[in-house]
């Protein structure tokens, strides 16, 4: 059977992100992770007996740059225009600073329950749309939207979306606390200091504070993790190095944390 990129689009849409929901929790998805699908969500899309040559035509068909997974980029060809839009939209417009994304979370988290549930999903797409395009999109189409981007990001199934998921629909132009100097590999600098705490003191009134703070402590976090992680983690850090317990993180309270970060990092890498 000779299954082209048009004929692939005929598989419901719905379905196939189904099937990328069940893959490993990647930005990219390696092509042999497709065989870890439920088999059962599998016979819903496709026969058994089709499985090994859908996934062959599959990645022949989007893995354009041919490195054996499946990348934003391609995923966002499975969809219609709108949708294809709006997962780009971002990650070719990505945030400043992990400073500005809490802020983001902290306006469209409107009951202030650490996730950001469809209905908040969507006024968020609905402002990224008129933003963009400087258009009104109907509810209808606004609740589909949300609905399909849910299917992407949302990997624990719960219908609303955590920290971690979050950052992957809104990422950040670096995280500057992966570079080596962070991770053990280098010597950290008086300027690596300097440049840190700049770009988290956005508003440069001299200490780390409130979405700046939580900014800083995403960065920090690099696996899954919800608004409960996040709080807990700005207790604990406050608790061992806000010496003087104002709540804010100053350049010596940051110093002390990052060479702390340093040093275990070297320490790691030791084992």
């Amino acid at each position: 059977m000779n299954m082209t990129k048009h004929s692939l689009r005929a598989v419901r849409v719905k379905g196939i992100l189904h099937i990328f929901r069940h893959l490993n929790r990647k930005d990219s998805r390696d092509s042999d992770s497709l065989r870890d699908v439920d088999g059962n969500l599998c016979r819903q899309v496709v026969s058994d007996s089709m499985m090994a040559e859908l996934k062959e035509c599959f990645m022949e068909a989007y893995d354009d740059n041919k490195d054996g997974k499946i990348e934003i980029r391609e995923l966002a060809q499975l969809l219609p225009l709108e949708e294809s839009f709006l997962l780009l939209f971002r990650f070719d417009n990505p945030l400043d600073s992990s400073v500005e994304f809490m802020k983001i979370w902290r306006e469209y988290d409107s009951d202030g329950s650490g996730f950001i549930e469809a209905d908040e999903l969507k006024n968020f797409l609905k402002d990224l749309l008129h933003e963009a395009r400087k258009e009104t999109i109907d509810e209808d189409k606004l609740i589909e939207y949300t609905d399909t981007l849910l299917q992407i990001f949302d990997s624990n199934k719960d219908g609303k979306l955590q920290l971690s998921e979050m950052a992957k629909l809104l990422p950040v132009k670096e995280n500057f606390l992966c570079r080596s100097a962070f991770k053990g590999a280098s010597k950290l600098t008086r300027e690596d200091i300097e440049r840190v705490f700049n770009l988290y003191d956005r508003d440069q009134n001299g200490t780390i504070e409130n979405e700046e703070l939580k900014g800083f402590l995403k960065d920090l976090l690099e696996l899954d993790y919800d608004a409960q992680d996040l709080d807990e983690f700005q207790e604990a850090i406050l608790r061992g190095c806000d010496f003087n317990k104002d709540g804010k993180i100053n350049k010596k309270e940051l110093t002390m944390i990052l060479l702390a970060l340093a040093k275990h990092a070297q320490e790691d890498d030791v084992k």
